[in-house]
């Protein structure tokens, strides 16, 4: 593959808090390498920024291997940019040209509150998985585990939706802010295996109603939390929960 450097414009979201209006601010930046990250390309930019005297930009990253989804952040208008199923720190220089802008920002979602320019506060997500992401039975050591017969497909099934991240893509990627797409992931991680039976009704209806009182929109099938996630979530998981809480919903009542 053809290594190159370019020249480019980044116009960037700067606000101090949740607080703050908020502007774009313009910035140039030279001789980026093809191979960098864009997350490499904003350290670059951060060392321009302070060797200048000037306030760096404040992004959320860690692992920067795709595994913790923490470096959420729109590129030209798509969550994670322009490619498919990769996150931001997946996401390599060569996927822009010399000459081209930019514009970088961060979710935009009720739910998700600026923490400082293109870091939002996503843990929304994590109060949802503490009202039934869970199991709390003793399901003893791997050996045992492995002892539990399970249907393949429930398996794989299983497996795919336990892929989630917690990014947020989904989130704002969906025009109406819908967490649906993380949430059922991790209502069909534990449905579909025998270790999550005992709490499955409880846990799809805790979940939920966590969902909603977090703010988040409703989901009106657009499949545009699908196409953006970068672990390729499926929506088959939306249908799965969303039987999940009608079946919890008539057993309660009952």
């Amino acid at each position: 593959m053809e290594h190159y450097h370019m020249n480019l414009t980044l116009k960037v979201w700067r606000q101090k808090s949740n607080k703050d209006k908020g502007r774009f601010e313009d910035y140039r930046v030279n001789d980026i390498s093809s191979e960098m990250s864009f997350l490499e390309m904003i350290d670059v930019l951060n060392e321009q920024l302070i060797s200048g005297n000037k306030e760096p930009i404040t992004f959320d990253h860690d692992c920067r291997e795709g595994i913790c989804g923490a470096c959420s952040m729109y590129i030209n208008g798509q969550p994670h940019g322009p490619w498919q199923q990769n996150t931001t720190c997946q996401l390599h220089m060569r996927a822009f040209k010399d000459g081209d802008t930019i514009v970088v920002e961060p979710w935009r979602s009720k739910a998700f509150p600026v923490i400082k320019d293109l870091m939002v506060d996503r843990s929304a997500f994590d109060r949802i998985i503490q009202a039934g992401g869970y199991i709390s039975v003793n399901t003893g050591n791997a050996v045992d585990a492995n002892a539990i017969p399970i249907d393949k497909k429930n398996a794989d099934d299983a497996f795919m939706a336990a892929a989630c991240i917690g990014c947020g893509a989904c989130v704002a990627a969906c025009k109406n802010s819908s967490a649906m797409l993380f949430v059922s992931a991790k209502v069909s991680q534990l449905a579909l295996l025998p270790q999550g039976a005992p709490e499955r009704e409880s846990r799809v209806l805790n979940m939920v109603a966590q969902m909603d009182k977090e703010g988040f929109g409703n989901c009106t099938n657009t499949y545009a939390c699908e196409a953006e996630c970068p672990k390729g979530i499926s929506v088959s998981n939306i249908a799965r929960m969303n039987k999940e809480y009608l079946f919890a919903g008539l057993s309660t009542e009952a």
